[in-house]
């Protein structure tokens, strides 16, 4: 029989029926999947210990025999529980199995073994609770083999109800027991420069480890082998980009873009300069386009990708641009007809197309967009329905991009033919977020703000604490409208008495939702209680959330912009894109229900003009919670980026990527964004020397087959989409 490799599949190892669970389970099919299951942790048997002296919350391994076994239902919980009785010929103590029914037909009296497990008490009696253990005949050969196992770690592996750690140990043995050589994806050069073993005995080491200090140097192999392949996934998939070709979109002099910048009443920042340069080049490059533009709120990126939706409409082209919501994209439209002016808004007519518009209005959108009419088309994921269609889609720009999944961009970007794309985000993302997660697009920041911008104070209400801070939250609202400005009131909920939450708040929410106790202000709550406060007896509240009717929502906030409302109470529908420059005061109540981007995102709807903000975020959250610190972490710093990093170190990587960046991306194993740094930097490092001297990873076989095995299809296609 052939040696096993790391492509062979898992049912030739371990039969059908059990490589059909671990599939389910895991969705693991090969040798490779499998080892690359690495343990969660490793216990000790311990010394063996006679069940007369075992200590209680200790880990122990008893020889012992079965003197009766039985099962019988739970009282309290549905299923049922086997109780085993065992002796080491002095002392007495019980097993535990829960739903494990078929325990019973190995451990029937007179069954001998060794039990391994953590000492617990029930009733004044010692117990073990679902133990580890070994049957066997021999009872001198078992006993001299648990001497010699003492101290020998033992992996514990993230297991299901279906497929235990245990069996997991036991496919892994089987693997090893038939495997051949292992080829090794890192350079020599690479591994030699920092210590790491050769792949074969580092896989060895992490599941099967002699001693405990043979882990960390396997894990520190393992982790590297991980950063490489990713790292060299995304630049393989930047190639693959790059090999298509694209239509250039070059400006010409006295066109579209000259006449635009013309008529600006300001000048551009040096980082949109900066910014708009290399997008500039991009558009007239021999590849398509595909850049990340991060920056502050209110730093102008719709700017920069204005400008490049008037390069690519010199030469005929339109642009789509996709929002998460109509709020935002009828706002857009709004702010973008405004820039253009009268002279450039007619000939580029931007054109809204939503899910809610009336089906005349819609079909007259869409029309537009069909016919070439229209050379810049903003709306939701309107877009992305089939009978959206573009004369000559030549630009995507993406707003917000963690709002949208892959397959979604990739809809809208099929509607053309290699068109260039920009993805706009407002969340500041860390380094090696940015590196982990986007390292096969081209990253821009822009940092530098305009001019003009009068700064944001940040105050924390801990009501819990002061009881009387909640009724001066709502005189100091007061106050900033009667100097004749305006407020938002942010809430968790529409209706807190229904618990509603608010359809675009973000997983901090949820998560928090269902750790916090109920939810205590919705938009119904709050809109109440200021009809009969009297300091906002003569004041214009209205609501805004995201079950009203579009046209609704739309008048709402076009009433706030011209002044016509003096608080608005919502939800998270005014996190993103909201330009209101009289809008000074933002109140955010059950602040620590939101996740830490999402307050800073919110609290950038305030001082947006030459009138300083003030952000009260009021929370009930006890000091020393990670709740009250995510709070805290907000009201003592305006910069984003330093935010993202305190993000990441509050919430870890699996929150901060998210789920809508699919595939290899995501589902990273030993590698962590927050402590793994220096790792993914010196990964990305060895991955750009590989490929400069070697792009086809000919000299670089493992590398290649590594990548194949850890980016598949489904994962290679949404890196393609992404």
């Amino acid at each position: 029989m052939p040696a096993l490799t790391l492509a062979s599949r898992l049912d030739g190892v371990v039969g059908g029926k059990t490589a059909a669970a671990f599939d389910r389970a895991f969705g693991m099919a090969t040798v490779g999947e499998l080892l690359g299951h690495y343990p969660r942790r490793y216990a000790k048997r311990g010394e063996l210990t006679p069940i007369a002296s075992l200590p209680l919350g200790e880990p122990v391994t008893i020889v012992a025999e079965v003197v009766r076994a039985g099962e019988r239902r739970m009282q309290n919980r549905r299923g049922s529980l086997v109780e085993v009785v065992i002796t080491d010929g002095d002392g007495h103590m019980s097993l535990t199995f829960f739903n494990q029914p078929w325990r019973i037909t190995e451990l029937y009296p007179g069954r001998r073994g060794i039990f391994s497990g953590k000492v617990g008490e029930y009733r004044g009696a010692t117990q073990l609770t679902n133990p580890d253990y070994e049957l066997f005949e021999d009872v001198e050969q078992a006993r001299m083999t648990a001497e010699a196992n003492a101290n020998l770690p033992i992996p514990i592996y993230p297991a299901t109800s279906t497929v235990t750690s245990r069996m997991i140990s036991d496919a892994i043995a089987l693997v090893f027991a038939g495997l051949g050589p292992i080829d090794d994806p890192l350079p020599e050069t690479l591994r030699a420069r920092h210590g790491l073993l050769e792949a074969r005995t580092a896989f060895e080491r992490v599941h099967r480890p002699d001693v405990e200090e043979q882990v960390g140097p396997a894990v520190a192999t393992l982790r590297m082998h991980e950063a490489l392949v990713l790292q060299s996934a995304l630049l393989q998939q930047r190639q693959f980009v790059r090999a298509m070709s694209a239509t250039r979109r070059p400006a010409a002099p006295g066109g579209l873009l000259e006449r635009f910048d013309a008529l600006l009443p300001f000048d551009r920042t040096p980082d949109q300069v900066t910014v708009g340069d290399a997008v500039a080049a991009d558009l007239v490059g021999e590849w398509p386009m595909n850049r990340l533009i991060q920056g502050e709120v209110g730093s102008g990126k719709t700017l920069v990708a204005l400008r490049a939706m008037l390069q690519v409409a010199e030469s005929g082209g339109q642009s789509a641009l996709i929002a998460p919501t109509e709020v935002l994209a009828a706002q857009h439209v709004r702010s973008i007809a405004r820039m253009l002016g009268p002279q450039l808004a007619p000939e580029l007519m931007p054109t809204l197309l939503t899910g809610q518009l009336p089906a005349a209005e819609r079909r007259k959108a869409a029309l537009r967009a069909a016919s070439g009419q229209a050379r810049i088309i903003v709306g939701t994921h309107a877009l992305l329905s089939a009978s959206t269609t573009f004369a000559d889609l030549g630009l995507v720009v993406v707003d917000e991009q963690h709002r949208f999944g892959v397959e979604q961009r990739e809809a809208l970007r099929a509607k053309g033919s290699t068109p260039h794309t920009v993805v706009l985000t407002a969340t500041p993302i860390p380094r090696t977020v940015a590196m982990t997660v986007f390292g096969d697009l081209d990253v821009s920041t822009i940092r530098t703000m305009p001019a003009g911008r009068a700064g944001i104070s940040s105050f924390v209400a801990p009501v819990a604490e002061k009881p009387g801070w909640f009724a001066r939250v709502w005189d100091r609202v007061a106050e900033e409208v009667a100097e004749g400005r305006q407020a938002f009131v942010v809430c968790p909920a529409i209706d807190a008495e229904a618990s509603t939450k608010d359809d675009t708040a973000d997983d901090m929410v949820a998560e928090a939702e269902a750790a916090a106790p109920r939810i205590r202000w919705g938009v119904v709550q709050v809109a109440d209680v200021l009809s009969r406060h009297p300091a906002f007896a003569q004041l214009r509240v209205e609501i805004l959330h995201g079950k009203m009717p579009s046209d609704q929502k739309d008048a709402v906030m076009q009433a706030f912009s011209r002044g016509d409302i003096d608080v608005l109470v919502a939800t998270t529908v005014v996190e993103v894109g909201v330009d209101v420059p009289n809008a000074s005061a933002m109140v955010i109540l059950e602040a620590d229900r939101f996740g830490v981007s999402q307050l800073h995102q919110l609290r950038g709807r305030v001082g947006r003009g030459g009138l300083p903000g003030i952000c009260l975020l009021v929370t009930e959250a006890s000091t020393g919670t990670s709740a009250r610190a995510r709070v805290e972490a907000v009201a003592s710093t305006l910069d984003g980026f330093e935010l993202a990093e305190v993000d990441l170190e509050l919430r870890g990587e699996g929150d901060v990527l998210g789920a809508v960046q699919s595939g290899a991306r995501s589902s990273l194993r030993l590698l962590r964004v927050v402590t793994d740094a220096d790792v993914i930097a010196e990964a990305r490092a060895a991955a750009e020397r590989i490929f400069a001297d070697d792009p086809t990873l000919a000299q670089h076989p493992a590398l290649a087959a590594a990548i194949d095995r850890r980016v598949g299809a489904l994962e290679r296609a949404a890196l393609a989409r992404s």
